[in-house]
């Protein structure tokens, strides 16, 4: 058998490797002057505008939904097709996650949707900008200026993506990241968040670190209850390294997911995903297959590719349907084009260690299972 191709894999070179051994000599491996330059970097990336590092993405977006004000019996308008975090993260301030359905290809919301959406209590709402290919964005915050809502981009996924020639990060309002170790960019875990407003860094900085404010004379403050979500130099300079490879591992991406395309197209009781357009960063490439038709089962059908030597993943099943939604009263039938998904979606390896002759392993594996 051929080795075992897992559906992501992280690339860690001998010179980020050596990186991160310097750091643990110089004594220094909480946050200090590897995280302020890796920040100051993603500013740059991002057009100036300012970044703060955390922990992990969840994170992030915990202390962007705090920023937004959302509080309880406050609503948030996500997305049904997307990670449990988005939801989450509403949960725990207190409000409520308010589902609207995605489009059957893209796995994106739309202006539209979220509108109808809209009640007096919407605070705010988080589009997910999902596999990495961004949502239509002007539309969307010209909803949420007309309606005075906060926009939280949910951008995990899109590392690198752009929206109309300008990055995902260098626009918008709160924009938050991940870098897990399957992300397009990794510090092992790890995220970030991008401002629109200066005036909220501050407050980001003390609600990442106990919500401590530090006094002169080597006293503090704490002037709100926050956890603990500072990431360390250690992740930092890992980051610092991908960061620089960044438009070069999703070039990579990019390549793999159209010979995805052209291997796949037409294959019967499989449909592809979005197709491939300036801007989209390819984290994720998620065929959905018709198990039912070729009279299969998901969990068989990833063992079979595992007997294969073949990982697969699954993202993601409809998120109103877990138990902890069902208790907010949503039901099977609520949202089709999620439900539609949810069962039939299968993620393929997409890493940038890949190479074509590993696709096309991939699509003939695909093809012998499907057309059996």
């Amino acid at each position: 058998m051929s080795e075992f191709l897992p559906f992501a894999r992280p690339e860690i070179d001998e010179e980020t490797i050596a990186a991160v051994a310097d750091v643990l000599r110089s004594g220094w491996i909480t946050s200090g002057p590897q995280v302020q330059r890796f920040e100051a970097e993603l500013s740059s990336y991002f057009g100036g505008r300012p970044v703060r590092t955390f922990t992990h993405a969840t994170a992030a977006l915990e202390i962007a939904v705090r920023l937004a004000g959302v509080g309880p019996g406050d609503e948030v308008i996500v997305p049904a097709m997307t990670f449990a975090a988005s939801a989450n993260v509403v949960q725990l301030a207190g409000g409520r996650p308010v589902f609207v359905d995605v489009d059957l290809d893209s796995r994106n919301t739309d202006a539209a949707r979220i509108e109808a959406a809209i009640t007096p209590r919407t605070r705010a709402i988080m589009p997910v900008h999902f596999a990495g290919l961004p949502v239509d964005m002007e539309p969307l915050y010209a909803l949420a200026k007309r309606r005075g809502l906060r926009v939280i981009e949910d951008a995990a996924h899109a590392m690198g993506a752009s929206y109309r020639g300008r990055r995902i990060g260098a626009q918008g309002d709160l924009v938050a990241f991940s870098f897990h170790p399957n992300k397009n960019l990794t510090t092992i875990e790890g995220g970030a968040l991008s401002f629109a407003d200066p005036g909220e860094v501050e407050r980001a900085e003390r609600l990442r670190f106990h919500g401590i404010r530090k006094l002169p004379g080597g006293e503090m403050d704490v002037l709100e209850p926050a956890s603990k979500s500072n990431m360390p130099d250690v992740s930092a300079s890992i980051g610092l390294a991908q960061l620089k490879k960044l438009e070069q591992f999703n070039a990579k991406r990019a390549a793999l997911a159209r010979r995805y395309f052209s291997k796949l197209d037409g294959l019967k009781h499989l449909r592809l995903p979005a197709p491939d357009r300036p801007g989209h960063a390819w984290h994720l490439f998620a065929p959905l297959i018709d198990f039912d038709a070729i009279g299969t089962t998901r969990r068989e059908f990833i063992e079979a590719m595992q007997a294969r030597g073949i990982g697969v993943g699954v993202h993601y099943l409809a998120l109103h349907l877990f138990h902890a939604y069902r208790r907010l009263g949503y039901r099977e039938g609520d949202f089709p084009n999620a439900e539609t998904v949810g069962p039939r979606t299968l993620t393929l390896p997409l890493f940038t260690r890949m190479t074509e002759a590993d696709v096309d392993r991939v699509c003939a594996a695909l093809r012998a299972l499907i057309l059996n």
